[in-house]
């Protein structure tokens, strides 16, 4: 099994992203490009003690995969987006 911090390589601050965190309760990363959605969940709640409703994975033009993570309702990805530095 690969390391969390390996799956995941960085944090997306978009102002698209921003509105999603407040709205849906969804944080965006930008993963490696054979994670699977099971992994990025379970890589998402080891790294940052939350637990995970549902991913969504889109690969760009530039080749990179985003992950759109939305979290389970009794916890705040506003509080997981502050901790990283974005809001």
């Amino acid at each position: 099994m690969r390391s969390p911090s390996s799956i995941i390589k960085r944090s997306l601050a978009t102002e698209k992203v921003l509105s999603q965190v407040e709205r849906t309760n969804t944080l965006a990363f930008v993963v490696d490009l054979k994670a699977t959605k099971h992994e990025i969940a379970k890589a998402v709640e080891e790294l940052f003690n939350v637990k995970v409703e549902e991913v969504r994975t889109v690969v760009t033009m530039k080749g990179e995969k985003k992950a759109y993570v939305r979290l389970k309702p009794e916890y705040k990805a506003s509080e997981v987006a502050t901790k990283l530095g974005l809001i």
